[in-house]
């Protein structure tokens, strides 16, 4: 599943507006290049009722890096930015959601030289489902190795959340989708796991907590970094280095990590039960912990999370 993206206001350019007034021109031009940077959020209700924002500054200091990195500049400030995702929350009375921060170039020139376009800034926030569904985190998910190749280091830049580089990732998930499964694993061109549609992958082989190194062609995840964080703080040691898939089909467990997707189990790979066919052990005390970091009182973490 993913969320039905509707509310009552938007947040566009410094101020909010209702709905259906946050509308752009068909000549904008990113909707044609694709010349735009996102984030994802994730806001979560806590057990003592308020409402958090994860990491939101490490959100938005990545959304001006992956603006840099596409060489255009944003036109409003980093905490004028923050202020608004947490407007936009309450202004649409969400208690947990989902938010979701675009950089874009608008309406004026286009070509693939065109300079002096607008920079607009908007941010949506909507309730989230699951987006790999309900039981994926409780019973683990299906997945299959991509025949889609992640792009090369020099060719796809992937440290960033670009706009148009997301097409790739949406064709990878419509095609796990065609073939029956729940999410896909994508390879580099030398053969090594890289990462899902839109998310980080972690194994565990042989009792060790492997995850792909950020000098592989991946998104270095806030999630991933998370993860990494508690693990080693529960006395898991995680190692960064690079696998083949076959390492995928005799782990003992494998999970994806990310904004949408937290941490999720996956039982099967290419028709190949992963370890004993349900979550491991390890899987389990890291979706605890990560969970308990978010929501808990006795948060080992607060500066990750920024109050509503």
């Amino acid at each position: 599943m993913s969320g039905g993206v509707r509310a009552s206001h938007v947040w566009f350019d410094g101020k909010l507006v209702p709905y259906d007034d946050a509308q752009v021109h068909v000549s904008a031009f990113t909707l044609h290049y694709g010349l735009g940077a996102f984030e994802g959020v994730r806001a979560y209700r806590r057990d003592d009722g308020s409402t958090v924002l994860f990491r939101l500054g490490d959100h938005i200091e990545r959304l001006f890096e992956s603006a840099k990195i596409a060489a255009f500049e944003i036109p409003i400030e980093r905490a004028e930015i923050e202020a608004g995702c947490r407007e936009v929350v309450k202004a649409n009375g969400l208690q947990e959601g989902y938010v979701r921060p675009l950089a874009f170039t608008g309406a004026g020139m286009l070509g693939m030289g065109a300079r002096g376009n607008p920079v607009h800034v908007v941010v949506i926030a909507f309730p989230w489902d699951s987006v790999l569904g309900a039981e994926a985190s409780r019973k683990g998910i299906r997945a299959h190795v991509s025949s889609y190749t992640r792009g090369p280091m020099n060719g796809a830049m992937s440290k960033a959340k670009i706009v148009g580089q997301y097409a790739t990732s949406v064709i990878v998930k419509r095609d796990s989708q065609r073939l029956g499964y729940d999410e896909a694993i994508m390879l580099d061109g030398e053969g090594r796991v890289a990462e899902g549609s839109a998310e980080n992958v972690f194994v565990v082989w042989k009792g060790q907590l492997y995850t792909p190194p950020l000098d592989l062609p991946i998104l270095a995840g806030i999630t991933r970094a998370s993860v990494m964080t508690l693990a080693r703080q529960a006395g898991i040691d995680v190692v960064e280095r690079s696998f083949s898939r076959d390492m995928l089909y005799t782990a003992d467990e494998v999970f994806l990590t990310g904004t949408a997707t937290e941490v999720t189990p996956v039982r099967e790979i290419d028709g190949r039960v992963v370890g004993k066919g349900e979550p491991g052990p390890i899987t389990r005390r890291l979706q605890d912990a990560f969970f308990n970091s978010i929501r808990s009182a006795q948060s080992p973490h607060p500066a990750w999370l920024t109050a509503v």
